[in-house]
């Protein structure tokens, strides 16, 4: 089969034949497509991952051959997602389900940018669903990021009706806001580039260009979706005192918070990382009743053009990839 592996431990990605089985319970999968998330090429950009290694964890995918107890039938179109807690370790048991052992090291085999992976019976009965029908593959496969904000947002625990600006609307600073209006909370936007700007607009969210923000915003909760650590003194800025900043995503210099903000400004300041499957639950439910808006966010890129969507993406011509791998 076909799959997009690291080379030279950098971005050059090829596509290569190779080949791929697994005889465990489970289910052996056509994959449909899968979206290009934020994680795979920060692997890529700071050679996190291996050589050889196949990326790829947000994957719609046809069911080809099944061993399994689930209802799940050879033809189903399902979505899953590649990372399962155990739900008894310390971590599980105080919420911190994406710090388990056992989630950190399950995954979709080989990876998601490739023609054919193995799904686990774990998977299947943890994670999987049937695709929506109401829902196109590209906009499906935003389960598993969309999972991601959902924690986020409850790991925030805001009061109802708080107001959270979200700095950084790429595709997953879209789904934020989404997320959080969603969950009944006041929402603002900002970012730099004017598109994405008018983007959340469009779908009914207040944004702001940062550099039109009013000086007299204050807000109780700043998401940082932005991989900028310039965006660190924005946050700075508009929380008021006593408020939350939730970290979704690194930054290449690895700044931090001042120690004197927080102590004397009473902030909270904490990260959020990936979702549990309750989580990805309720995802489903809010792509499936539309109540988060995914349409029109991806562009597509057949497997073999996966590196035009790493090069298009770093160079935010795009909002996100979504790789075709198969029909």
């Amino acid at each position: 089969m076909k799959a997009a592996e690291i080379e030279n431990g950098n971005l050059v990605v090829k596509v290569r034949e190779t080949e791929h089985r697994d005889n465990r319970k489970g289910a052996i999968v056509k994959v449909l497509g899968c979206g290009l998330c934020g994680s795979d090429i920060v692997k890529l950009k700071h050679n996190l991952a291996k050589d050889g290694t196949v990326l790829g964890h947000e994957i719609v995918a046809k069911i080809i051959d099944i061993n399994s107890d689930t209802e799940f039938k050879k033809e189903d179109i399902i979505i899953t997602s590649h990372h399962i807690p155990c739900g008894k370790c310390e971590y599980c048991k105080n919420g911190n389900v994406s710090m388990c052992r056992h989630f950190k090291q399950t995954n979709i085999k080989p990876g998601g940018f490739s023609e054919y992976a193995f799904v686990s019976e774990e998977h299947l009965k943890n994670v999987a669903y049937l695709k929506p029908q109401n829902l196109t593959d590209d906009e499906a496969a935003f389960y598993e990021p969309l999972g991601c904000c959902v924690r986020a947002v409850k790991r925030a625990g805001l009061n109802p009706n708080s107001t959270a600006l979200v700095i950084g609307l790429g595709s997953v600073g879209i789904l934020m806001a989404q997320a959080l209006k969603a969950f009944g909370m006041k929402v603002i936007g900002c970012d730099l580039i004017s598109t994405r700007v008018e983007l959340l607009k469009n779908l009914g969210i207040e944004a702001f260009n940062v550099s039109e923000m009013c000086e007299s915003i204050s807000v109780d909760a700043v998401f940082m979706t932005s991989g900028s650590d310039k965006a660190i003194p924005t946050a700075l800025k508009y929380i008021r005192d006593g408020g939350k900043i939730l970290v979704f995503s690194s930054t290449p210099d690895n700044l931090g918070y001042a120690n004197n903000e927080i102590y004397y400004r009473e902030l909270t300041v904490l990260g959020s990382y990936s979702p549990s499957p309750a989580d990805l639950k309720d995802s489903l439910e809010l792509l499936r009743t539309k109540e988060v808006n995914v349409s029109g966010l991806s562009t597509y890129y057949p497997l073999e053009k996966i590196q035009k969507a790493i090069n298009d993406t770093l160079e935010n011509k795009i909002l996100k990839a979504y790789i075709k791998i198969t029909e």
